[in-house]
């Protein structure tokens, strides 16, 4: 045991001999280290100023802290850590506001403005809009109009510019990344000679334009650059075609492109989009149309002359700036209103124009103005609004200016109105005050029930044989629409999001799956799809695409207790809007061509034996619809669009078709409403003709089966049926 104890007794006797060198050799780092403790007395003169001085920074806090900051190791007028190297300051409480950075620093606003800002106007949702006097002068003609483009110098001001740029000479050289501000005015040179240099801009411009039943055009090339003439020509003829030549009923135009570094002269930079986006307008709106585009400042005789070119075109012209519009920048909207009918000249005037610009784009001579400044100036009425109105603008945006400029210095300033305001709008518009979320997906089967409410649909037609021809003796009663494939009910639930269901009990809604096809939420049509085909033979372009054979609801508007007719009528109006001809990769969607029973002649007139690539060589029947592509087809819908007891007779007396109710005899020309044949009783009772093996509808067709129906067999019976005439 003693032994145990006097070897346990020597490792110990060893740490502490150990323990005791390395003190003594750490002696001389703990003599530089800060020490854990007050200074004290003994400390010198400079170090007790030093303390002095720093320790009534820290007077306001009590001694607790005080002491805790010490037994940390802290030493008034220390830097913290080991060797005091770190800060020896506090931090200080922060006053930031918004998105600007700690500590931001901006330089440019040591000065003041000298403009009294908080009498700015009360802003409200509620805005009044100053139009231009109504305009007197005619639409001047194309021998006046060749008269009025006068070309000089790049950059020809009007002493108003002067004053415009002088408005903001105080924000030049300050660059603000604050976003919520948008001012960002700072030039790498003085102003003159951002005015005097000549800039090329190699800018691909695109001009969307949302059209009904168009999606937009992005010019011949598609680099959707509008200031070149050939692409406001192809958007021209591309809005024609796509309205039956009508044009547009509302264009709305927000052209821009970045011009930073150069703000002041946003105007002189982008002359050339606001005059094709002004020509455009004139070349797509039709007569009574309106437009609408944003602008900035309009001081130069260019752009006034185009406003002049405007106010002459349409019934009324206004210069508006919304409450939504930020009151510190040039932004500005023309309204035009009520297009007025002969107006080609000025657009033919306007495009002419454009080619002089596009001329002179690498050259030192400039289109400086559009309409002479005396006639400008003779319109009293058109030249006091202008001048008016762009003094108005400028007084509002440098009281604006001078309130960001106050804002930026004092970072105590709060603006307390402008969730006011925006609360104050959204109730005004009817908007509902809370954030967009997305729609949630909803189960088809479900959607199907809330928009049907009973299902009351059979999955197939009625087969038309010799044995219940008769049916069609009210021939009158009838539509015809030829069948390409199995008939689905398509059901929309946005973009998408599209189901089908073949009709057959139980209900199974399928995703539509690899077909490129977008429909608004709530959308329930008839429909087929179907194989349409483009030429013969081995360039034959196959294309699966929706045929529409009736509408139930569209877009949430349940059309099921319309008028066939009314019905397809819609439809077509629907899909004209949501079909997108410029987009090659969607699969088309049309509705069918509906015929009348007593006019099946026509049908067979459409029917032609063409080649396709998987007939070996044989020509097989084939449907052209009305936009040159075919299909083959498989039978003829037949259904009927009156509602029993009524039926339609024809009157060879007064030659006109009315309505007779086989049980009262009453007969009427106008449609009774008890008469209208609603979706389900169109689908329950439509009879279906299939031309299968045997069935001759064509001449060319030698195959006949003398028990099924053919085309004679047909329209001998609709030719000779007494019942659709009556004396």
């Amino acid at each position: 045991m003693k032994r145990r104890a006097q070897a346990s007794d020597e490792p110990l006797k060893k740490r502490k001999a150990v323990h005791s060198s390395q003190s003594e050799s750490l002696s001389d780092v703990e003599d530089h280290k800060p020490s854990f403790s007050r200074p004290s007395n003994s400390q010198n003169a400079e170090g007790n100023d030093a303390s002095s001085e720093a320790s009534s920074k820290f007077s306001m806090y009590n001694r607790v802290s005080q002491k805790l900051m010490a037994k940390m190791g802290f030493r008034e007028g220390e830097g913290l850590g080991k060797f005091g190297q770190g800060r020896k300051e506090i931090v200080e409480t922060s006053t930031q506001r918004g998105r600007r950075g700690l500590g931001l620093t901006l330089k440019g606003f040591q000065g003041d403005l000298n403009v009294d800002w908080q009498d700015e106007p009360e802003p409200s949702a509620l805005e009044s809009v100053t139009w231009f006097p109504e305009s007197s002068p005619e639409i001047p003609d194309a021998d006046e109009l060749k008269d009025w483009m006068t070309v000089g110098q790049v950059f020809y001001l009007l002493s108003l510019v002067h004053m415009g740029l002088r408005c903001k000479q105080c924000f030049i050289n300050i660059s603000l990344t604050n976003k919520p501000l948008h001012l960002i005015i700072g030039y790498d040179k003085d102003l003159t000679n951002c005015i005097e240099k000549k800039c090329n801009l190699n800018i691909g411009i695109s001009f969307e334009c949302l059209i009904t039943g168009v999606s937009g055009e992005g010019g011949i090339d598609g680099d959707g650059d509008i200031m070149r003439p050939e692409n406001i020509t192809a958007f021209r003829n591309f809005v024609l075609d796509s309205t039956e030549g009508r044009g547009l009923h509302f264009l709305m135009a927000d052209g821009g492109f970045s011009v930073e570094g150069q703000e002041n002269i946003q105007e002189i930079l982008s002359k050339q989009l606001l005059l094709c986006q002004f020509l455009t307008a004139m070349s797509a709106v039709r007569p009574g149309g309106h437009f609408v585009c944003k602008t900035f400042d309009l001081f130069t005789p260019f752009s006034v002359g185009l406003i002049y070119l405007l106010y002459l075109c349409f019934e009324r012209v206004s210069l508006f700036k919304p409450v939504t519009s930020r009151p510190a920048n040039s932004e500005r909207y023309v309204v035009c209103k009520s297009l007025k009918p002969g107006t080609d000249a000025v657009r033919e005037y306007m495009f002419t124009i454009n080619l002089k610009l596009n001329q002179f784009r690498h050259s030192d001579r400039d289109v400086t103005e559009v309409v002479p400044l005396d006639i400008i100036k003779g319109d009293t009425d058109f030249f006091q609004f202008m001048i008016n109105s762009n003094e108005s603008h400028c007084a509002v945006q440098i009281k604006a200016l001078a309130k960001i400029h106050a804002y930026v210095r004092d970072t105590t300033l709060f603006e307390p109105r402008q969730a006011d305001i925006r609360k104050e709008c959204l109730k005004l518009w009817g908007i509902p005050d809370k954030a967009r979320v997305t729609h949630p997906t909803s189960d088809p089967k479900a959607k199907f029930s809330e928009l049907v409410k009973v299902i009351i649909f059979s999955s197939r037609p009625t087969a038309l044989n010799s044995g219940n021809l008769d049916k069609l003796q009210h021939v009158l009663d009838y539509r015809c629409i030829v069948g390409g494939g199995e008939q689905l009910f398509l059901l929309g639930l946005g973009r998408s999001q599209i189901y089908t269901w073949d009709g057959k009990a139980p209900l199974r809604w399928k995703k539509l799956e690899n077909f490129k096809l977008e429909l608004p939420r709530d959308t329930l049509l008839s429909v087929e799809i179907v194989q349409e085909l483009k030429g013969e033979g081995k360039a034959q372009r196959r294309i699966n695409a929706v045929h529409v054979l009736d509408a139930l609801v569209l877009n949430g508007t349940d059309v099921r207790d319309q008028h066939f007719n009314q019905r397809i009528q819609m439809a077509e109006k629907f899909v004209k809007a949501v079909s997108k001809p410029s987009r090659p990769d969607m699969n088309p969607i049309r509705v069918k061509e509906v015929y009348r029973l007593e006019e099946m002649e026509k049908i067979f007139v459409r029917l032609e034996m063409k080649v396709t690539k998987s007939s070996g060589g044989m020509p097989r029947l084939s449907y052209t619809g009305r936009d040159d592509r075919h299909f083959l087809p498989s039978g003829l819908y037949i259904i009927k669009t009156v509602n029993d007891p009524w039926t339609m007779a024809f009157s060879k007396s007064s030659k006109r078709k009315f309505f007779y109710n086989k049980q009262t005899k009453e007969s009427t020309y106008a449609l009774p409403p008890g008469s209208v044949a609603p979706f389900h009783a169109c689908h329950q009772d439509r009879l279906f003709w299939a031309w299968e093996e045997g069935v001759r509808v064509h001449d060319s067709q030698t195959r006949v089966n003398p028990d099924k129906l053919s085309k004679d067999d047909v329209l001998s019976f609709i030719h000779h049926n007494p019942l659709q005439s009556i004396s």
